[in-house]
């Protein structure tokens, strides 16, 4: 693979440990061995308000502690974040503690004091089995903001949900600005969006329906291992789009379910059945869009205002007031044909409704983004 990486961190971490000592060491060790992102709150009522507020792969936590044990942490955290790997670490292990870590659904609990290797793998095994359960999702576009304007909305859901998100950009997009300014931006809105970033150097204008561009793809989907993929619609009169599109197609034979975002340069025929809910992540898009600063003044599709009227009128659709729409290649969510499926991006698949479009009769799937279908 020809193209830069940028990697996110393998993970982050709230350590909630009121020992300054201890979180020194587990904190460095975190960080320099395993290549994890690690903050600390000195108290669980310190870290209980920022588990909502915030997202985290894994909560590590001590027992005692001065206003909660870490069990009584471990009881409260599954009632607001059922899914978040919490791991108890204390110096006293006694039978009180094990049931009650237990009981609280720990998936780890360790003795100190804790070995450094020992430390790592255990992290590391328990994001891993965590992972190994959540959809992982993979978005390719041609330029910079190509993705971010068809489908951070939805990306944001995903990460919400707990997915993991990568992001192929296949160019740098030099015939609209400088290339090492517009790859800045990509990098800043991947941070926003939580996702890792692979950006390849494309000739912007001139990429590929075959290889390179077939191969870049495929170095991606082999190093993802995604189970969604999001890219362009073939309805799209931008070269670079289409043939991403058809790029992406040969590349993501084996991947389950494929989806294609609209494009400001998609035509007519952009026919979505696919009503992605973006209510609570509308403003989180419009931060992502922000993040293309360089663009904004020439690009009049970046305007705000514009980016929220086209969810705006995408949620006519489905239940909320903003949405995202989609074209689907296929689904394995999908329902019987001409039914279609509303599911939601943390819930298995669920039962049938439809939705009229104006442009197409085709029967529509909503997504219920981070709710109950």
């Amino acid at each position: 693979m020809s193209g830069e990486y940028q990697p996110t961190p393998r993970g982050r971490i709230l350590l909630v440990e009121d020992d300054p000592d201890t979180a020194r060491f587990i904190t460095h060790v975190l960080v320099s061995r395993g290549g994890f992102d690690v903050e600390q709150a000195r108290s669980p009522a310190v870290a209980l308000p920022r588990v909502g507020a915030e997202h985290w792969d894994l909560i590590i936590t001590d027992v005692e502690m001065p206003d909660m044990t870490g069990i009584e942490l471990l009881e409260t955290v599954r009632g607001q974040a059922p899914d978040l790997p919490v791991v108890v670490v204390t110096a006293h292990v006694t039978v009180d503690n094990a049931v009650g870590a237990l009981r609280g659904r720990a998936d780890e609990f360790l003795r100190k004091p804790l070995l450094p290797d020992a430390l790592v793998q255990t992290v590391t095994d328990v994001l891993a089995r965590k992972r190994a359960a959540r959809e992982t999702v993979l978005a390719v576009g041609a330029h910079p903001d190509d993705i971010e304007i068809g489908a951070a909305g939805t990306l944001l859901a995903h990460r919400a949900a707990g997915h993991e998100i990568a992001i192929l950009t296949m160019s740098r997009g030099a015939r609209g600005g400088r290339d090492d300014a517009r790859a800045g931006e990509s990098r800043e809105a991947a941070r926003l969006l939580g996702a890792a970033l692979y950006l390849e150097d494309m000739e912007d204008t001139r990429i590929s329906e075959s290889d390179p561009a077939i191969g870049a793809i495929k170095a991606v989907v082999e190093a993802v291992k995604p189970t969604m993929l999001y890219t362009h619609s073939i309805h799209d009169v931008h070269q670079d789009h289409r043939n991403t599109h058809l790029a992406a197609m040969v590349a993501a034979r084996g991947i389950g379910s494929v989806l294609c975002f609209q494009s400001p340069s998609a035509t007519v025929d952009f026919r979505p059945a696919r009503f992605t809910d973006i209510e609570e992540q509308i403003a989180g898009k419009l931060a992502v869009i922000h993040a293309f600063a360089s663009q904004a003044a020439v690009r009049h599709y970046l305007e705000p205002d514009l980016i929220e009227a086209t969810a705006r009128y995408w949620s006519r659709f489905g239940p909320s007031r903003y949405a995202e729409a989609f074209e689907v290649v296929r689904d394995q969510a999908a329902g019987p044909a001409g039914q279609a499926t509303v599911r939601s991006i943390s819930e298995p698949a669920a039962s049938a409704e439809s939705a009229e479009s104006a442009e197409s009769a085709e029967s529509a799937t909503i997504l219920e983004v981070g709710h109950a279908s």
